[in-house]
C-alpha cells in the first residue's frame, strides 16, 4: 500500500483507490501497518454550531499526535493544512474557529520542524487557484460527503505529485539567462549603458524587480548563468558602470557572451559547470532563440517569456513553482554560486600543471568524513536524488528513509571537501547495510563538482580502513548501470574488489576481504568527526 489516509470526509475522488487505504471518517483507531506513507487530510466539517465546531477542531492536533506515536520513525506522515471550506460567520467578531484553525496549522508546522518524517502541506496554496464557490460541489457533498469538488480532482493530483516531489529536494540546477530585453529593457549594443532601461519608471522597474527576484533565487541554491549575443566588453562595462543593474557577474557562476549559436554556448556551460543539460532552464525573450534551443537541446527546459514586462513577477513565480521549488534548502544550497565559481578557478589552475600529483598537492585538499546526523541527513538525501554521474547504484532516498536505515543498524557517512579555492561542503556519501557476515555498500555517490581530483578513491579507501578497524572483514558491493554513470562502471575493479558476477543488463556484484592496508596519497588531509 502506497498511502494510508486519515480523513473526516470522502477523499477517494482526490487520491483514488489503487494502492491507497483509508480510515473511517474521523477514525484513528486503525493504522495500516503495510503503508509506505501516511496522509492526514482533515478539513473543517460543515456544521452550523460554530462554538462546537471550534472545540472539535481544537482536538485535531491531539488526534494527530496519537496517530504519529503509532508510526515507525522511518515512515513519512504528510499533514495537510486545515482550511475552512465553508466559511460561515454569523457575526464578524467571532474568531474562535479561525483561531482554532490557526493553532492547528501552527502546531503542525512546529511539529514538522521537530520531526524529520513529518511533512506539512499548505492546502490553501491549491485552493487559492480557484474561486471559493468552486471548492465544494454541494451535490456530491450530500450524496457522498465529498468535501472537495470532484471537478478539481485532476489538478489536485498533479499538484499533490509536484508537492511530494519537493520533499526529495530535487530540482533543476541552473538557470541560463539572456540579457537584452530579458534582464533589462533595450539593446545594450544599440542604446548604450545609459540607454537601457532598468529601475526608475516602468518598464525599467519591472526588470529591476525581476533582477532582484533572481538574486534571491541564486541565494537559495540555483546556479545563474548568462548566454547572450553581445560584445563581452560592453556587458562587462555595463555591469561595472550602470548602478541600477543589480544582477551582475557577482551572482553568475559562468557566462557566454558572444555571437555564437546559443545551443552550443549552453552545451559549453554544461561542460564548464560539469552538470547535465537536463538540469538547465533557458530564459530568453526572443522566440527564435527559444525555438532553436528546444530543437537542438530537447532536454533543456525552455519556458515562454512574457510579452509584456509587467508580467515578469508572475513569470518568475511560475519559474520557481515549476522548476526550482523544494521543501527546504540545505546549507550547501546557499553556497552554490561560490562553489561553482571556485570550481572554475580550479580548472584554470589545472592548466598550469603538467603533473597531476603536483596539481593536487597544490590544492591543499582537506577532507572531513562525518557520520550521518540530524544536520547532514537532509543533504545526504538530496544527493541521492540529484547525483547521477558518480553514483554506483542510483538509489533514491528521502531523509525519512535514511533515518530508518540508521535505526536498522546501517552505517552512513558523508564527506565534506575544501581546498585553497573554497569549501565545497557536503559532496558525497556512502551507505552500508549490515549483513550476517559483513556489510554491503548500498549506495556510494559523489557530487560531480569534486570529481577529477581522486577524492572518491581517498574517501572510500579511508572508509574501508575504518570499517576494518571496527572489526568488519568482508564488504559486498554492487554496480547498476545507467545512461549517466558509465564512468564508474569499473570503480570497484580499480579498488581491487573481486567480481562475483554480471547480469544481462550489466549489473555487477563484488566482494572485498578487508585487511586495513588501503594506501591514501599524502596530499589529502583527512579527518573523521
Amino acid at each position: 500500500m502506497k498511502y494510508f489516509v486519515f480523513r473526516n470526509h470522502t477523499l477517494e475522488n482526490l487520491f483514488g483507490t489503487t494502492g491507497i487505504g483509508y480510515s473511517g471518517y474521523d477514525d484513528i483507531s486503525y493504522v495500516a501497518p503495510d503503508a509506505d506513507c501516511y496522509i492526514w487530510f482533515y478539513q473543517v466539517p460543515v456544521k452550523f454550531d460554530r462554538g462546537a465546531l471550534s472545540e472539535e477542531v481544537n482536538g485535531y492536533f491531539s488526534k494527530l499526535r496519537m496517530v504519529y506515536d503509532q508510526l515507525s520513525s522511518h515512515k513519512q506522515l504528510i499533514v495537510f493544512s486545515l482550511e475552512d471550506l465553508y466559511d460561515l460567520n454569523f457575526y464578524s467578531t467571532d474568531y474562535d474557529l479561525k483561531n482554532a484553525i490557526i493553532r492547528f496549522n501552527t502546531d503542525v508546522r512546529e511539529f514538522a520542524n521537530e520531526h524529520h518524517n513529518v511533512k506539512y502541506l499548505d492546502f490553501s496554496e491549491f485552493l487559492s487557484s480557484y474561486p471559493k464557490e468552486q471548492w465544494i460541489d454541494w451535490k456530491y457533498y450530500f450524496i457522498s460527503l465529498a468535501i472537495i469538488n470532484p471537478r478539481l480532482a485532476g489538478t489536485f493530483r498533479k499538484w499533490f505529485v509536484r508537492k511530494t516531489e519537493e520533499f526529495t529536494l530535487n530540482r533543476k540546477k541552473c538557470l541560463v539567462l539572456d540579457l537584452d530585453n530579458t534582464l533589462w529593457n533595450g539593446i545594450l549594443g544599440e542604446e548604450g549603458i545609459d540607454g537601457i532601461e532598468i529601475g526608475g519608471e516602468y518598464p525599467g522597474k519591472a526588470f529591476l524587480y525581476f533582477q532582484e527576484a533572481l538574486i534571491e533565487l541564486s541565494k537559495k541554491g540555483v546556479i545563474l548563468t548568462v548566454c547572450s549575443k553581445n560584445n563581452e566588453a560592453d556587458v562587462l562595462e555595463a555591469w561595472e558602470k550602470n548602478p541600477f543593474i543589480k544582477l551582475n557577474q557577482t551572482y553568475f557562476s559562468a557566462y557566454r557572451i558572444n555571437w555564437q549559436n546559443k545551443a552550443d554556448n549552453i552545451k559549453e556551460l554544461a561542460q564548464e559547470l560539469n552538470i547535465g543539460l537536463d538540469s538547465f532552464v533557458f530564459v530568453d525573450d526572443n522566440p527564435t532563440e527559444r525555438e532553436l534551443v528546444k530543437q537542438l537541446l530537447p532536454m533543456v527546459e525552455v519556458p515562454d517569456f512574457p510579452e509584456q514586462p509587467y508580467l515578469l513577477p508572475s513569470f518568475f513565480s511560475t519559474l520557481v513553482e515549476r522548476y526550482f521549488r523544494i521543501y527546504t534548502i540545505t546549507e550547501e544550497d546557499e553556497k552554490k554560486t561560490e562553489q561553482y565559481k571556485a570550481n572554475i578557478n580550479r580548472n584554470q589552475e589545472r592548466k598550469k600543471f603538467v603533473d597531476m600529483g603536483a596539481y593536487l598537492a597544490s590544492l591543499e585538499i582537506e577532507i572531513t568524513i562525518s557520520e550521518a546526523n540530524e544536520f547532514n541527513i537532509p543533504r545526504i538525501a538530496q544527493m541521492t536524488q540529484k547525483t547521477n554521474q558518480f553514483n554506483l547504484t542510483t538509489k533514491r532516498y528521502t531523509d525519512t528513509d535514511i533515518y530508518g536505515f540508521i535505526d536498522e543498524g546501517w552505517s552512513v557517512y558523508c564527506i565534506s571537501v575544501k581546498d585553497k579555492f573554497g569549501d565545497n561542503g557536503i559532496t558525497g556519501t556512502v551507505m552500508l547495510e549490515p549483513l550476517a557476515d559483513g556489510m554491503k555498500i548500498d549506495s556510494l555517490l559523489l557530487s560531480c563538482r569534486i570529481l577529477g581530483k581522486g577524492v572518491e578513491l581517498a574517501f572510500i579507501r579511508f572508509i574501508l580502513n575504518h570499517l576494518y578497524n571496527r572489526g568488519i572483514t568482508k564488504i559486498y558491493a554492487e554496480y547498476y548501470p545507467t545512461l549517466k554513470n558509465v564512468q564508474v562502471a569499473d570503480f570497484y575493479e580499480r579498488l581491487g574488489f573481486e567480481g562475483l558476477g554480471q547480469s544481462e543488463d550489466g549489473a555487477k556484484t563484488y566482494i572485498q576481504y578487508l585487511s586495513g592496508n588501503y594506501q591514501i596519497e599524502s596530499y589529502y588531509k583527512i579527518k573523521m568527526n
